[in-house]
């Protein structure tokens, strides 16, 4: 069900969105829910053709997106996507750090520019663009930053370096929930298990097929999640329903960290 069919159609008027890695998958869900609540949404990621297809199926669907390429990773691009989003819409209100990159590996197999890449994506680059929006919701004394962070724990085998890259940024979350505090601005993240997405064609065939056969033994629901699932509770903090909430990560796995593991050793 997707959070359109849920909220109020108004919910996020007059709000502007941020939503890295907007082009596909989760964020592209995200950012079409946003605009659906009546938010004007920004989108970002490296592939121009993707965030076009998407800022246009908001657009025919009577919302209003900006898309610009964006590397996480480089300061002068987080600036200057920063700064295009400002000049477009005047202000920003929600940040959703969803951008990020992984791949399967034993760790024991990873080699220091695989580990470099993906600390680099999904710790460096978070906090990259939570600075650069920070500055603006800091000086605005209102705000939200959402995280995307992942289901790690009870550890990440399989997967240690973005496990320890996304502990990094729980950590950051916290931390910036107590520090921005006094300026209104509020800091989560949500945790998705393992989601259905466009992103298991990353993986190759062989583990896709194990991932759709195997996972939901693993998850007490005992069915994967979806993108909706995860858009829902990214609207939610966005929301006025989340005005009392900080320093919090919501987990969207259907139990799955309470019961184990979808990647064993």
């Amino acid at each position: 069900m997707r959070a359109s069919d849920i909220y109020r159609a108004d919910l996020l008027r007059d709000k502007v969105i941020v939503v890295t890695g907007g082009g596909s998958g989760i964020g592209r869900t995200i950012a079409m829910d946003c605009a659906a609540l009546g938010a004007r949404v920004a989108i970002g990621a490296r592939k121009l053709d993707r965030l076009t297809e998407t800022a246009a199926e908001i657009t025919v669907a009577g919302g209003e997106a900006f898309a610009q390429t964006l590397d996480i990773r480089e300061t002068d691009s987080v600036d200057a996507f920063t700064e295009a989003v400002i000049t477009r819409f005047g202000k920003i209100d929600v940040l959703v750090n969803n951008a990020g990159g992984q791949f399967p590996s034993a760790a024991i197999d990873v080699r220091p520019k695989g580990w470099r890449a993906v600390i680099d994506t999904n710790l460096n680059g978070t906090w990259f663009m939570t600075q650069a929006v920070g500055r603006h919701l800091i000086e605005q004394r209102s705000g939200r930053v959402i995280n995307i962070v992942a289901n790690m724990w009870r550890g990440f085998p399989g997967m240690a370096h973005t496990g320890a890259a996304r502990a990094g940024v729980v950590n950051l979350t916290q931390s910036l929930a107590l520090e921005w505090a006094r300026f209104g601005v509020l800091v989560n993240a949500v945790a998705p298990g393992v989601i259905e997405t466009t992103g298991f064609d990353t993986y190759g065939p062989e583990v896709k097929a194990q991932l759709l056969n195997e996972a939901p033994k693993h998850v007490p629901l005992k069915r994967l999640g979806t993108v909706d699932d995860v858009a829902s509770a990214v609207v939610y903090l966005a929301s006025p329903a989340g005005d009392f909430i900080t320093g919090e990560t919501i987990c969207v796995d259907g139990g799955q960290k309470l019961w184990g593991m979808a990647f064993p050793p």
